[in-house]
């Protein structure tokens, strides 16, 4: 996967997720913008319920040299 001029090997990618979720260590290395503030909660699969610190929308990025958008939820 690409993101801006960033190769990122071995990336997990579930096209059927209703929510992807973006951790603060690949975010800090891919010096992604800071996050907007989410309008809601998220329940994971362990069940525990927890506030994202934000949403980063619109998030251009390459799978195979192919483009896709992507919004991200930072927790």
């Amino acid at each position: 996967m690409q993101i801006r001029k960033n190769i990122i090997d071995d990336v997990f990618l579930d096209g059927g997720s209703r929510v992807n979720i973006i951790t603060k260590q690949p975010k800090t290395r891919l010096g992604l913008r800071k996050p907007k503030l989410t309008p809601y909660n998220l329940q994971m699969e362990n069940q525990i319920t927890t506030k994202p610190i934000g949403l980063i929308r619109d998030l251009n990025m390459y799978v195979h040299g192919i483009p896709y958008i992507a919004t991200f939820t930072d927790i």
